[in-house]
């Protein structure tokens, strides 16, 4: 049953499927002589196509290689659709080492094509004679035409139709879009992938963008119930830089979705309990596909652009840029591209997350735009510059487009390249404003790039000018208006295109993410269901703070401690009292602070993590809400410093 050749290569070129028990495990005895070696590979004789592999050396384990792939099992089966000369060889490994066997060549003269006559099969390769080419959904352009991007992750357990194995915390999966996570993958085009069933079981991929691989031809198998793709002598189309750093085996992908037009394969991750999905799209469906004709999105401003920019009663308003936090890049939609991680008022100085981009005080403060409102959509202007004074009339549009009728450069060159001035139309767009105490006292001006959907936006402060009334005085009259609560239920809560601003408290840069904990959930929003009390602020400049302070202990080392942040099982409540305490307060509106002589109104689980609770700044203050945002220490709290805001709403 059996013909020595002694070859050892071979051309892979059929279907395999593997059936049979686990893997053996025999005790490896001395070195065995190739002329010692015994195995059986049979053909079925109701199936010609079906060929069975028995190993019939003892003390070994078996290494078969066969036209679609290699196993280890004592006895296995391979079943191949096609007709042709298939080669089989059979070698084994045992306590002598690598014992190189046969080659066995069998010639099958049938077909049995119900192997491969599934529709997952089909739908990935075209049919039986077909073949069908898959591209990842990411291209030169930075656009993918099907998904939100080339790849997703998850925890291992995900699997197809977007269910998972079994329950629990590896029971996830993040749909990274491309557009927020272009680190993911470089906008290239990386080549095409083709499954085929021309004869035989046969991936052919072009990487084109993958380091170390290239053209790569091999075979492949669908095992249709358990959604397994196994893959020999190729790999699938990746990103740039998942080869070996993340993924070390490629033989074996888990589909999690197969459509005509989409597919998506996980692979394990070699240093995590996650996989990393593959998403691809057919040629087919490349090709054909024409890009929805959608608007641009819009920046979240919505005023009266004009009367923001001048103020209703008075008819003109001074604009500066703020130091601390002077620029920022915005998409279309109004989100800030960079998170911001200290600001120019820091004594780290103005930084993003990821990089520090070029800063200049004395050129920042060298801005002064003052407007003059003449009727609604127009007015006079007087820009000036560090360097240069500009004069004109400007007028506004229904985008909230400021056409300043001249080219205006506000700053070049800062850090060497850093320029900020009016498009080629002469505009700028107001992305953004913001109020305090019903006055607008802020706004980002957008220069929109030539080349990308993108604005360069300047942060502009109000620091002279008309307002509806005196700013001092507004601010003073929401302050006063009512006793104020910490919002533990969440009463206010206003989408932004950063996130929310949500109840009890905000951790966020207020650009680009947010983050708004209900109570229970960290210290800073206190406990749940506890009511910390109230604050009030008089006409005369006295504060009143009614605090709940809540203190528990707990035992270690003999010794009875104080909890630090939320109290954990097991812990006693040794102090629940409301303690009274008067002080004074004052607004000091340069630099947008409130300052009062007590402990500002707190959850008493956060009391350990401020240094000075009095020492205020104003977010918003407006009818309904006050959120104010005090620093977190790094040094009393263990974690980095950090501005936490706290939202106020009306109390009784």
């Amino acid at each position: 049953m059996k013909k020595i050749v002694n070859i050892l290569s071979l051309t892979l070129a059929a279907v395999l499927i593997m059936t049979g028990c686990q893997m053996d495990e025999p005790e490896l005895d001395g070195l065995i002589q190739s002329t010692s070696l015994n195995y059986e590979i049979t053909q079925n004789p109701e199936d010609p196509n079906m060929v069975i592999l028995e190993s019939l050396t003892p003390g070994v384990i078996p290494m078969w290689v066969t036209p679609m792939g290699r196993s280890t099992k004592v006895k296995d089966t391979v079943r191949l659709p096609f007709s042709g000369s298939y080669q089989f060889v059979y070698n084994v490994s045992g306590a002598g080492g690598f014992v190189a066997g046969d080659t066995t060549t069998l010639e099958i003269t049938t077909m049995n094509l119900s192997y491969v006559d599934d529709p997952l099969w089909n739908t990935l390769t075209g049919g039986v004679g077909e073949s069908k080419t898959w591209l990842l959904d990411l291209n030169a352009d930075g656009v993918s035409k099907y998904w939100l991007g080339p790849m997703y992750f998850s925890g291992d357990v995900w699997r197809w139709g977007n269910t998972c194995s079994e329950e629990g915390d590896k029971c996830w999966i993040w749909e990274a879009d491309w557009a927020s996570n272009g680190w993911i993958a470089a906008a290239n085009d990386y080549g095409t992938m083709t499954f085929s069933l021309e004869g035989g079981a046969f991936i052919t991929v072009d990487h084109q963008n993958s380091p170390g691989r290239g053209a790569e031809s091999g075979t492949f198998f669908l095992d249709a119930d358990a959604k397994i793709l196994s893959m020999t002598d190729a790999a699938p189309l990746m990103n740039d830089w998942a080869d070996g750093a993340n993924i070390a085996d490629w033989s074996k992908g888990y589909l999690i979705s197969l459509t005509e037009d989409a597919m998506q394969i996980g692979y394990k991750d070699k240093g995590k309990e996650e996989f990393i999905i593959f998403n691809y799209i057919s040629k087919d469906y490349s090709d054909n596909w024409v890009p929805e004709d959608t608007p641009d999105p819009e920046p979240p401003y919505d005023g009266d652009a004009n009367d923001d920019l001048t103020t209703n009663t008075s008819t003109s308003k001074t604009w500066a840029v703020d130091l601390a936090y002077p620029y920022n890049w915005h998409d279309l939609a109004g989100t800030a591209l960079n998170e911001v991680a200290t600001y120019g008022t820091d004594p780290e100085g103005f930084a993003f997350t990821t990089w520090a981009p070029p800063y200049d005080a004395d050129v920042f403060g060298g801005v002064s735009m003052s407007l003059t409102k003449d009727d609604d959509a127009g007015g006079s202007y007087v820009i000036t510059t560090a360097t240069d004074t500009y004069e004109g009339t400007y007028t506004v549009n229904e985008n909230n487009e400021i056409d300043f009728g001249q080219s205006i450069s506000f700053f070049a060159g800062v850090g060497g390249w850093l320029n900020f001035g009016t498009t080629d139309a002469n505009t700028l767009r107001i992305i953004m404003a913001e109020e305090t105490a019903g006055a607008v006292t802020g706004i980002w001006l957008g220069q929109k790039a030539a080349d990308k959907p993108e604005y360069l936006s300047i942060h502009l402060k109000a620091t002279g000018g008309g307002g509806g009334s005196d700013p001092g005085e507004a601010l003073k009259s929401v302050l006063v208006s009512n006793p104020w609560k910490i919002d533990s239920n969440r009463s206010y809560d206003v989408e932004t295109s950063w996130g929310a601003e949500q109840g009890p408290m905000i951790f966020s840069d207020f650009a680009s993410w947010a983050w708004n904990p209900l109570p229970g959930e960290h210290y800073a929003s206190g406990e749940a269901d506890v009511d910390y009390g109230s604050m009030t602020f008089n006409e005369d400049g006295t504060v009143t703070i009614v605090q709940r302070k809540r203190i528990y202990t707990y035992e270690e080392g003999g010794e009875t401690l104080v909890r630090d942040g939320l109290p954990a099982d097991g812990d006693v409540l040794a102090t629940d009292e409301e303690v009274t305490l008067n002080g004074i307060w004052a607004l000091d509106l340069d630099n947008n602070k409130l300052r009062i002589s007590v402990p500002m109104l707190h959850p008493w689980t956060c009391d350990y993590a401020v240094r000075e609770w009095g020492e205020l700044t104003i977010y918003k203050a407006e009818d309904g809400v006050l959120i104010l945002k005090v620093l977190r220490d790094a040094e009393l709290s263990g974690e980095d410093e950090f501005l936490m805001a706290y939202v106020f709403v009306p109390g009784e």
